[in-house]
């Protein structure tokens, strides 16, 4: 069982210097150019978004109320856990009409991987399994992971990778379940 641990990430600057973002997991790891990357930013000002070219991005508002996104010269609210997706070689900005935001952010390289991002309410009833394809990030609330006889507690932001035996997740709040799909060839 793979467990990321969000106090373990270290955050690094954006690309344009406006910010910071702690990277959860890419592939190649740590490479400029990845195929995928999972990365939760501190947004605590307006300002432009780094561009990444030939990439899709999904993101959502995890922690604070608001945030307006604009993409190529078109506003989007976006309210907490409400993905959003958007191309990379887009113009985007943002706005922070209500205060500081933690924003969960999955990119994928166009043509290569296609990304998805649910957000799932738990239950301490029915385990939600994390397929090999599979990201689980706890959002917010109380959860145990189990797999092949091991269990362990996820805490605020922490992430387990789909593995085999299959992670199944347990408890109450919400869970961030990102998949990324090899673009067939």
């Amino acid at each position: 069982m793979h467990i990321i641990r969000y106090d373990a990430l270290r955050p690094v600057p954006w690309r344009n210097g406006g910010g910071t973002t702690r990277e959860v997991a890419s592939f190649p790891a740590g490479a400029v150019d990845f195929d995928w990357r999972i990365s939760i930013a501190n947004v605590t000002a307006a300002g432009d978004f780094s561009t990444f070219p030939g990439v899709d991005r999904i993101l959502t508002v995890i922690e604070g109320e608001l945030m307006v996104v604009t993409v190529d010269g078109t506003e989007h609210a976006m309210e907490q856990y409400r993905p959003f997706r958007f191309s990379g070689d887009s113009v985007t900005s943002c706005a922070l009409p209500v205060g500081d935001t933690k924003d969960l952010n999955v990119m994928a390289r166009q043509g290569v991987v296609k990304g998805f991002l649910s957000i799932v309410e738990l239950s301490k009833k029915r385990t939600q399994p994390v397929f090999n394809d599979q990201f689980a990030l706890l959002l917010k609330g109380n959860a145990v992971v189990t797999a092949g006889g091991e269990e362990a507690k996820l805490g605020p932001l922490d992430t387990v990778r789909g593995d085999d035996p299959v992670p199944e997740v347990l408890g109450r709040g919400f869970l961030a379940v990102i998949t990324l799909e090899a673009v067939p060839t």
